[in-house]
């Protein structure tokens, strides 16, 4: 009787734990999706309610588009402070969980120190960006325009540096693992949307003091532009589907005895 039911039992934990494995990537993938669901879905009820109201001036407002922090400082501001929290946080999440899986060896891992060094980089920015994020929120430009510009720096200087450390960790991983192409559509694709946000807002902080109309079209373009690059995440922590723990250390091994 109890052979039979080890018979039994054993298909069916074998079952059981392929699919824990092969499902087990969603604990983590919603992050990116999440974020960046929240937030592209807050600027367009911020827009939306913007443009269906009127297109009225609000109190901060200087130009005669609104700008995302003259919403925000507006009715709509304990929206706009949950949004900011949650994308803040999940942009953090994002390259701590991607840390861990290279870590465990579910993602392609760091060769070399320099790697480590910018991938701890990296996550220091995200943090600093996302910070400046839910601060910005907070302190709104009607209320406190002195520490909501200030956050405001903060947070795209955060996000910059976050992503330029990112790019560069993807540069020297690609070189080690040419063979893989996925991992280099990931880091083409983040080199391309952080460097085109990265110039635009170089210009939206010139504008900033000269032409507030297209301060404000260059900040909501940066602002979705954003949510793109949170999705990037979203491709990169699907790739530890189907791979299991440790699986990459091994072909760490393997290449490091071919080199």
């Amino acid at each position: 009787m109890s052979s039979s039911r080890e018979f039994i039992q054993g298909p069916m934990e074998i079952g059981n734990k392929l699919f824990c494995f092969r499902h087990q990537h969603w604990a983590y993938v919603w992050i990116p999706l999440f974020a960046s669901f929240v937030w592209f879905g807050t600027l367009w009820a911020m827009l939306i309610t913007w443009l269906a109201s009127g297109r009225p001036k609000y109190p901060s407002q200087e130009g005669n588009i609104a700008y995302i922090s003259d919403i925000g400082a507006d009715i709509l501001k304990p929206l706009f402070i949950a949004a900011g929290a949650i994308t803040g946080l999940g942009f953090f999440l994002c390259l701590c969980v991607e840390r861990l899986l290279r870590y465990t060896g579910r993602l392609v891992p760091n060769m070399r120190k320099r790697e480590f060094v910018f991938s701890y980089l990296a996550i220091f920015g995200s943090l600093v960006g996302g910070v400046g994020l839910i601060l910005l929120t907070v302190f709104d430009t009607q209320r406190h325009p002195s520490l909501h510009r200030v956050f405001l720096l903060v947070f795209i200087v955060g996000v910059a540096l976050s992503a330029i450390f990112t790019v560069i960790e993807y540069r020297w991983i690609s070189k080690d693992f040419r063979e893989i192409r996925k991992l280099k559509i990931a880091y083409a694709a983040k080199a391309i949307i952080a460097s085109t946000l990265i110039v635009l807002a170089i210009a939206f902080a010139v504008t900033l003091f000269h032409n507030y109309d297209v301060g404000a079209v260059l900040e909501w373009t940066i602002a979705f532009g954003f949510t793109f690059y949170l999705l990037t995440f979203f491709y990169d922590l699907r790739l530890a589907r189907h791979v299991r723990k440790g699986e990459y250390r091994m072909k760490r091994v393997r290449t490091s005895f071919r080199a």
